[in-house]
């Protein structure tokens, strides 16, 4: 082999290495969204939601032939608000994709978030590709079967809440819903997530348990009852600056406290189970990370061809 080859085959390859992560970037930026609070089946399901080792969603994984490691892709093109035409009943939440099917497993162990009828809840809808649309949230009605195949004569014929265009704040869009008053039990929350930007439409299935007003304000007197009571008296009055540090420490840490899709319960605050949404370490991150990879790979790349050219 020449130098000259040789200079040819190293340059190539400096070249050709930025152009294949490149194409790994680009392939890995087709999925787009899915709720994370309240936990949706697929996230809950995923290596990012970590609760693959439940039951249902070892089951999900069996039959879908896949980990749920795009959880944010199910997605259907050319629907145009015609759910109940093209989605077909129990296949909603898997979206009548085959990759997903085992999100329309009908059982009732699925990893589940915790709600109170009636109350204000604020969806986490984690979003690793930006798009303009509406979200459309629907509950199924009382006396839903949940081991039963879920239809569309189970939801509401309209949706309890209607967003469009809400504001992306950390990797995720957040926007508030009042529930309804009258569920109790084991239910499904399903919203349809149609994009004006892109010719899809997004579906997901997030399974709650309603838990009566009455019982949820009870607790959390006993709660903080025992806190109170608990709580150590202070031997001195700590400083004004010392009290505010602590206070955020303790807002920050209440924060940072995820839903667990592993036992199916929520935080008291009703925190995003998904810390992928955190500021920096949103579920768009390695896309990011990687198209900075990419172009430090260019940069170098090109830096070695025009060298082996000098020389």
């Amino acid at each position: 082999m020449t130098r000259t080859t040789a200079r040819l085959r190293v340059a190539g390859a400096a070249v050709a290495a930025p152009l294949l992560l490149l194409s790994w970037a680009a392939g890995s930026a087709r999925a787009h969204g899915a709720p994370t609070y309240p936990v949706s089946r697929a996230y809950a399901c995923s290596p990012s939601g970590g609760g693959a080792t439940t039951a249902a969603c070892k089951a999900a994984i069996a039959a879908s032939g896949q980990n749920f490691v795009a959880w944010d892709d199910v997605r259907v093109a050319g629907v145009n608000g015609r759910d109940r035409q093209v989605i077909p009943d129990g296949r909603l939440c898997g979206g009548s994709l085959p990759a997903y099917k085992g999100l329309d497993l009908a059982r009732a162990d699925w990893p589940a978030t915790e709600l109170t009828p009636g109350a204000r809840m604020t969806m986490t809808y984690a979003a690793t590709i930006a798009h303009s649309g509406t979200f459309k949230l629907y509950l199924t009605k009382p006396g839903y079967d949940p081991a039963k195949p879920l239809t569309w004569s189970e939801l509401s014929a309209q949706p309890f809440a209607e967003v469009k265009d809400p504001p992306l704040t950390n990797g995720a869009y957040h926007f508030g819903a009042t529930l309804p008053a009258d569920r109790t039990g084991r239910q499904v929350l399903y919203t349809v997530w149609q994009t004006s930007s892109t010719p899809d439409t997004y579906y997901s299935c997030s399974d709650v348990v309603f838990t009566a007003k009455e019982d949820a304000t009870k607790d959390a007197g006993k709660d903080a009852a025992a806190t109170a009571s608990a709580k150590p008296r202070p031997s001195a009055t700590p400083a004004a600056g010392a009290s505010k540090s602590a206070a955020a420490r303790a807002r920050k840490t209440a924060a940072a406290t995820p839903v667990s899709p592993t036992t199916g319960t929520t935080a008291a605050d009703s925190t995003p189970v998904a810390s992928d949404t955190d500021a920096g370490s949103g579920p768009s991150a390695p896309l990011v990370a990687g198209g900075a990879a990419a172009v430090l790979v260019l940069t170098g790349g090109a830096a070695l061809a025009l060298h082996l050219r000098r020389r």
